[in-house]
């Protein structure tokens, strides 16, 4: 159920660290006219997050203009990989800006020719081929499109059936969404397209069995044969819960893609870049997949996205026939390259891999403390801390949503719950954050699920 913050300043704690500072009521009084008018003149569907009037931002704090600065774990929804407001980012945008060249739809151009050759060389073979978008939701219809067109050509038209999972998110276009696993997305959905099926998740928590076996199993139940599967898609992780499939259970279905002829499609848009400890996800399963699709944390500021794959599948449809109007924008284009290569020169991975280390202790050692916590998944600098209803896996999204409005309150900065029920708090912040801040930021999380829970005893501990 959707739910919306409170607009009514609240009187709260001063926070005075290092790190965080909350120094007037929440929301802030003189962000209310702000909030208002976007409230006035944008739909409804906008609302929901929590009410921070973002004025600057850096690193992973970000700060609003009267004075209250948060530690940020939302990387403003999983963007920011190499840090807010990268000197590195606003010098390669600016200089694109500054040479005129602001847009060129799909003529050539010199600096996207060398964002396509980057992203190429930092991926395995055979993912050879970059087709270059503006948003994730573009790259999966993309990937639908190739997916299909693929199993037609070496199928018939019969073979376009796309296997997805339940509680997946790809995306709010028509494609996307038929694509996904989260039915209130699509309870506006009229005629449905048959040639989209969801098994379920192996999460191992809320769906128990995880073996390739119970995969087949579904597919069988759903009436699909192999032989009419075009395609195979999942998010990496799962982005409502932060969950990864089995590596065995991706070996056997990388296997089985490949023995039937099924393009395997692995939707990294929230993934790839160093997110989960690795420059992709998918290394975590010892897998390539046919088809990988990137947005978000490519470009770390700018709407970019890109869809990368084989040549034999990326060349399937002929000039002219596969475009989009801001294909490669070049400062778009500028953003990203100055991204990748500080996630790259940095490290940031690596940070995300050490620094994450850490964070999933804390977490670990939270949900010991907490049983309405029924499970923590993730892996580098994301995690998901899904929130029950003591005694069983019932989600309970109104803890969910009081956790982060708390903290909120305190100068941690999350977007709203996410997953099944709504009942999931997210955590992703920018790869660039240090051990100091993860520590300070989880004992603020501690405090607000004591809060949440009335449990002052176990918020202080």
């Amino acid at each position: 159920m959707a739910r919306e913050f409170p607009l009514t300043p609240r009187r709260v704690p001063r926070v005075e660290t290092a790190l965080r500072h909350i120094v007037t009521e929440i929301p802030a009084p003189q962000s209310l006219p702000i909030l208002e008018k976007l409230h006035r003149y944008e739909p409804l569907a906008m609302r929901g997050q929590p009410p921070v009037v973002w004025d600057r931002a850096e690193g992973f704090q970000v700060w609003d203009a009267w004075g209250n600065c948060w530690i940020d774990w939302s990387s403003g929804v999983l963007i920011t990989n190499a840090g807010h407001g990268r000197r590195e980012i606003i010098d390669a945008v600016t200089a694109q800006a500054e040479s005129k060249l602001l847009t060129n739809y799909c003529f050539p151009s010199e600096i996207r020719a060398r964002l396509v050759e980057r992203i190429a060389t930092l991926l395995p073979a055979p993912l050879e081929k970059v087709f270059l978008l503006t948003t994730g939701s573009e790259t999966v219809e993309c990937a639908i499109k190739l997916c299909r067109t693929h199993g037609i050509k070496s199928g018939g038209r019969s073979k376009n059936v796309i296997v997805s999972f339940d509680k997946a998110f790809h995306g709010r276009t028509l494609g996307s969404q038929q694509a996904g696993g989260i039915p209130a997305l699509k309870e506006w959905i009229v005629n449905f397209d048959p040639g989209f099926v969801q098994v379920p998740f192996p999460d191992g928590y809320r769906t128990e069995d995880s073996s390739f076996d119970y995969f087949l199993r579904c597919l069988r139940e759903s009436g699909i044969e192999a032989a009419n599967v075009a395609g195979v898609m999942l998010e990496t992780y799962q982005g409502g819960s932060a969950s990864f499939a089995p590596a065995e259970y991706m070996r056997e279905l990388r296997e089985w893609c490949t023995g039937h002829r099924v393009l395997l499609v692995c939707d990294e848009v929230q993934a790839g870049f160093g997110r989960t400890g690795t420059m992709f996800g998918f290394e975590h399963y010892g897998i390539v997949p046919d088809l990988v699709t990137f947005g978000k944390g490519i470009s770390s500021s700018l709407p970019i996205s890109a869809i990368a794959g084989r040549a034999d599948i990326m060349d399937l449809h002929p000039p002219g026939s596969m475009t989009s109007t801001h294909t490669g924008n070049p400062v778009c284009c500028a953003a990203a390259l100055a991204s990748i290569d500080l996630v790259v020169r940095e490290d940031l991975a690596g940070n995300a891999r050490r620094v994450g280390a850490l964070l999933h202790q804390r977490l670990r050692e939270m949900k010991a403390g907490f049983p309405e916590i029924g499970c923590v998944d993730g892996k580098g600098l994301v995690a998901g801390v899904a929130c029950v209803k003591p005694g069983g896996k019932e989600p309970d999204g109104d803890l969910a949503f009081e956790v982060v409005r708390r903290a909120m309150e305190k100068g941690l900065l999350m977007f709203s719950p996410v997953g099944y029920g709504g009942a999931t708090v997210k955590i992703a912040p920018p790869l660039v954050i240090t051990e100091e801040a993860v520590e300070e930021s989880c004992a603020v999380l501690r405090e607000a699920f004591g809060e949440a829970l009335e449990r002052p005893e176990a918020s202080a501990a």
